[in-house]
């Protein structure tokens, strides 16, 4: 999958989709903004649904993160993500 410049990426071209449960959700994107405090459960990555990467994007990943944007890295692309509470916006591919 090829990706679009980095300014596509953070302007959504292809839309949002806003996750408010703790139900995983399974969708490609490439950036998703914390609404409110929120606690992440699990990340997946590249469409492997073996991996959690939350580590990587979350220094303390037993407490709530506050607002704001996260990206993935490079070429990878996010492909789920679980929440235990909180609300994000997922920036579709």
């Amino acid at each position: 999958m090829e990706k679009p410049p980095y300014i596509a990426r953070v302007c959504a071209p292809n839309g949002t989709f806003d996750v408010n449960n703790t139900v995983e959700k399974v969708i490609d994107f490439y950036a998703f903004d914390v609404l409110e405090s929120s606690q992440i459960a699990r990340i997946e990555i590249n469409g492997d649904a073996t991996t959690d990467v939350k580590e990587q994007y979350i220094s303390a990943v037993g407490t709530a993160i506050k607002p704001g944007l996260v990206t993935a890295k490079g070429a990878d692309y996010f492909s789920a993500i679980t929440l235990t509470n909180g609300s994000v916006r997922l920036l579709l591919l």
